[in-house]
């Protein structure tokens, strides 16, 4: 077990108490390397969401196997500067009111489009389950007709997002466009994505499964509606803008923002809902990226954001850095080893997600480690649960360290109550 340094040996390397404070970094100036970071990645979210836009209008105008799968390749590198940004949900207002409109999970993809034929209908609990606004020109909704006709991002956004207070029906963001280029996943926990064929949006007699024009429509609008989105967030962090300017509004308040996030997207979402739930109920629904078969990839770079913010650095999609005084400097003037014990915790968790990425770029996918029984599988998902355990435990240490007010991280069933879980 490391020990903390001794003032003897704090001394020894020219480091006394002094000198630490001296080299801490002005609070400030960590909460503007946390949003020079923040903007950077919506900017770079919003830039291949665009790329994105590029692609589904290819697709829509020219349907073909390649314009398909271009569109796919488009969505998956979208995901990369997107998940990178998921830190910020938890410490700010501006971002947690904002984020399930783009990427809410998980959904009830009836509501969007056709599903096989055992998904199932309206139920107590959601009677859209199986709408298929797709197939459905009007609808009822609230006892009141609604005019579909034409499927625009107004009806997307105002209409069937979240309608009737239920939050699986997610209408819009990241998971509806990726069920819309892939469709379901129906392979279980056996290897293998959603394989929607190209010529669901193909026009005339080569359509399948009907309404193609319509279904083209809804996915033009979708993504039409997530570039605006991100061109929202990423103007809210340019200088004088509304989160950079909540943000600075009380140093101590900005940096339990970024503890906030880290430790709440640590603990209760990643390790618990995104990973140790699907875990428990052997279900492949639970996966972040259910369709696209990427939710190793949405879990390694989710762990990276919690590190860029740490250590005050992110690497942009164009291969530059951004980089500037971090809460690492800071936790390091105050107590080394507590700096040191927490950068190697999250070099740890990227090691466990890295795993489970490389695991499943072999061909091992994350469905297939969900499968019940499967002890590889359950070792692998249960290293990167342990470590983002492990790593929230540092989190809240920090938080004491540096004096601040007591923060309740999100937490989960799976983790606190797990016997819950199957009630």
């Amino acid at each position: 077990m490391r020990g903390k340094l001794t003032a003897a040996s704090v001394l020894a390397l020219g480091l006394g108490s002094a000198a630490l404070a001296q080299d801490a970094p002005e609070k400030s100036a960590i909460l503007d390397t946390y949003a020079d970071i923040a903007e950077a990645g919506y900017s770079d979210s919003l830039a291949l969401a665009r790329e994105l836009r590029s692609a589904v209008e290819a697709l829509i105008a020219e349907p073909t196997a390649e314009a398909l799968q271009a569109a796919r390749a488009a969505w998956l590198a979208a995901r990369v500067p997107y998940q990178q940004t998921e830190v910020y949900r938890f410490g700010n207002a501006i971002v947690d009111d904002w984020e399930g409109r783009v990427n809410a999970w998980p959904l009830d993809e009836g509501l969007i489009d056709y599903v096989e034929t055992g998904y199932g209908g309206p139920s107590d609990e959601n009677r859209l389950a199986a709408l298929n606004v797709v197939a459905s020109p009007s609808f009822t909704l609230s006892g009141q007709t609604v005019d579909a006709s034409e499927i625009t991002p107004t009806l997307l956004e105002e209409t069937l997002h979240e309608a009737d207070g239920i939050e699986a029906n997610v209408a819009t963001g990241y998971h509806a466009i990726e069920f819309l280029l892939w469709g379901q996943d129906t392979n279980g926990t056996d290897p293998g994505a959603g394989d929607r064929p190209w010529t669901d949006y193909a026009q005339g007699e080569a359509c399948t499964n009907g309404n193609c024009d319509r279904r083209a429509a809804y996915l033009q609008a979708a993504t039409d509606l997530l570039v605006s989105d991100l061109e929202w967030m990423a103007a809210q962090w340019a200088d004088g803008a509304a989160a950079r300017q909540a943000l600075m509004e009380n140093v101590d308040a900005g940096l339990a923002s970024i503890l906030t996030g880290m430790g709440s997207l640590s603990y209760g979402e990643q390790a618990g809902e995104r990973m140790r739930l699907g875990l428990m109920l052997n279900d492949p629904e639970e996966e972040h990226d259910c369709f696209s078969d990427n939710t190793h990839n949405s879990h390694y770079y989710d762990g990276l954001g919690i590190r860029n913010v740490y250590v005050g650095e992110y690497v942009r999609v164009d291969g530059t850095t951004v980089s500037g005084p971090s809460l690492s400097e800071l936790v390091a003037a105050t107590d080394a080893a507590l700096d040191a014990e927490l950068r190697d915790k999250l070099a740890h968790t990227m090691i466990e997600l890295g795993q489970i990425k490389t695991a499943a770029e072999a061909g091992f996918s994350y469905d297939r480690m969900l499968e019940r029984g499967n002890a590889a599988g359950e070792a692998l998902i249960m290293g990167g649960v342990d470590a983002l355990t492990d790593q929230t435990r540092s989190i809240e240490r920090v938080v004491a360290t540096l004096g601040l007010d007591a923060i309740e991280f999100e937490g989960s069933d799976s983790l606190d109550n797990p016997s819950a879980v199957f009630q």
